[in-house]
């Protein structure tokens, strides 16, 4: 009788990391509320550096399907820029909820992030059509990646 550790025999207990695309093409929606898109615009972040951030790694999961994730103004470094609390469900939905730069606040507070928590557990339960309702409301905003020019 094989044991259910047999392959870790064969090729050992090391870890093997598999560069995969964090999001499948076409499947990810991205949303924003209007507080975030006031901050990007007053940070200077735009959609296409948005898509690429989503598509990067988070800097922190802060459970709850909410994440943190750093920004970075276009030609500087993301460790003295900007922080972004996104609700997500990986590979399907993301909302940009709130933005801060780290000069202006160090971090949230414990009740804030509860909060926010609370939040990403709405957002992330919606529906596709509830969701595009909203959108349709203009309390979010859907935000698509740019399409590469042949």
């Amino acid at each position: 009788m094989r044991s259910c550790f047999a392959p870790l025999a064969i090729y050992g207990s090391k870890s093997y990391n598999v560069p995969m695309k964090a999001n499948p093409p076409g499947k990810l929606r991205v949303f924003a509320s209007k507080p975030f898109m006031r901050f990007a615009r007053r940070f200077g972040i735009g959609d296409e550096a948005l898509w690429e951030t989503l598509n990067g790694a988070w800097d922190a999961d802060l459970g709850g399907g909410l994440f943190k994730f750093r920004l970075a103004r276009q030609g500087e470094g993301s460790s003295g820029g900007a922080r972004a609390l996104i609700a997500m469900k990986v590979g399907q939905r993301a909302v940009l909820m709130f933005g801060f730069e780290k000069k202006d606040q160090a971090n949230i507070r414990p009740d804030e992030l509860r909060a926010y928590r609370k939040a990403a557990g709405i957002y992330l339960g919606l529906s596709e059509e509830e969701i595009t309702a909203i959108v349709k409301q203009k309390a979010l905003t859907e935000i698509t990646p740019a399409k590469k020019r042949s």
